[in-house]
């Protein structure tokens, strides 16, 4: 999803997650000025299919899919994660339907990301199986370009976006599973994660946004869940890194333990924690590092009508007002002042990243 003239090299340790900071400093402080001239180096390649699929065999509950009428949509996005879930499926006989699952390099010219207004094809998808899935329960699910992130669709077409994947996930785990924790959610993912884990008596607490800030804990066993909120979630039992197609299965563990189709399910999810609706804004704004600097000395003490009744800078400046909160980060490699917020209704979310923008871009409240 990022650029294609970035490119660059992704260095895995030998844990198989993402390098913690310390890795990446130490790796920096070797790098030469100038990239080197080096032509084209060998590259040794590792048919690894058939063990990861047996890994997931391990960690999911394959037959007990099979509890409840499904019909699934699986939408890859043209990335790497094509033809897994479909072949697991088949093994147990599930009805399902494989989307944008063909080699594309542009991606069928959307960003492969589980975003809204990147599953547009798998909407059109869903409503067209009305007939098709004969009483079924229809559920879309979704991985990212490479495979390492989850969303998912419910079935009317609503999608469901990462915030609300990541909540029934951990619902699932909970209930299901006999997760104890602990859990851990990034400063920019929903409310209802703690939420959740209260109502189950499982420790949680935030730690930065990236998922290099998960791994170590996931390395050394002190976190049994990790999500942030772009969509990546990762298992203390599995390896130390996000997982879209495992992540879907176990949303697909719940709709066959529980029978219900998901937009119940997030009803129901509702119903314990309350509404949260959640969007992103992205602001071009090249003094974006100035624009927070102002913000963190004076923040406002009102927003968008409400008060701000508290001040978070975890990672970023939180601003939690009566029905949610607001949060300003600055992009750490692009020009970009992102602008995170959640409330408790689609119109609160609306006026206060309206307020928000208009707040940074030097605007008068």
């Amino acid at each position: 999803h990022n650029p294609p003239r970035w490119s660059g090299v992704k260095f895995k340790p030998e844990y198989g997650g993402s390098a913690t900071p310390e890795i990446t400093a130490l790796i920096e402080s070797h790098l030469p000025p100038r990239a080197p001239e080096v032509g084209d180096p060998p590259v040794g390649t590792r048919a690894i299919k058939e063990e990861y699929l047996a890994r997931l065999r391990e960690a999911v509950d394959l037959r007990g899919l099979v509890r409840a009428p499904l019909y699934v949509v699986v939408d890859a996005m043209y990335g790497s994660a094509q033809g897994y879930l479909a072949e697991l499926l088949r093994a147990v006989r599930i009805p399902h339907l494989e989307v944008r699952s063909t080699v594309d390099p542009l991606f069928g010219g959307r960003k492969p990301e589980p975003l809204p207004e990147n599953a547009v094809p798998l909407k059109a998808v869903i409503r067209s199986l009305r007939r098709r899935a004969r009483g079924r329960i229809v559920v879309g699910l979704i991985t990212d370009g490479d495979g390492d992130r989850a969303a998912g669709m419910d079935e009317s077409g609503a999608f469901l976006d990462t915030h609300r994947t990541a909540s029934l996930i951990l619902w699932h785990l909970v209930r299901h599973r006999s997760l104890a924790g602990p859990v851990l959610k990034s400063f920019a993912l929903t409310d209802m994660i703690g939420k959740l884990a209260d109502l189950a008596g499982v420790p949680w607490r935030e730690i930065r946004i990236g998922f290099k800030w998960a791994v170590e804990d996931l390395v050394m066993g002190k976190a049994a869940f990790a999500a942030e909120e772009s969509g990546g979630y990762g298992y203390g039992w599995h390896i130390p890194e996000r997982d879209g197609v495992l992540s879907n299965l176990y949303l697909l563990e719940l709709v066959a333990a529980t029978g219900k189709p998901i937009g119940e399910l997030v009803a129901e999810l509702f119903s314990r924690v309350g509404p949260h609706h959640y969007a992103r804004r992205d602001l071009a704004l090249p003094n974006r590092l100035e624009v927070m600097a102002r913000l963190e000395k004076a923040p406002p003490e009102r927003l968008a009508g409400q008060r701000v009744v508290q001040v978070e800078t975890l990672d970023g400046l939180k601003l939690r007002l009566d029905r949610g909160w607001v949060l300003f980060r600055a992009s750490g490699t692009e020009p970009i002042l992102r602008l995170y917020c959640e409330m408790d209704a689609p119109d609160a979310v609306r006026a206060t990243l309206d307020e928000a923008e208009r707040l940074a871009c030097g605007g008068l409240l």
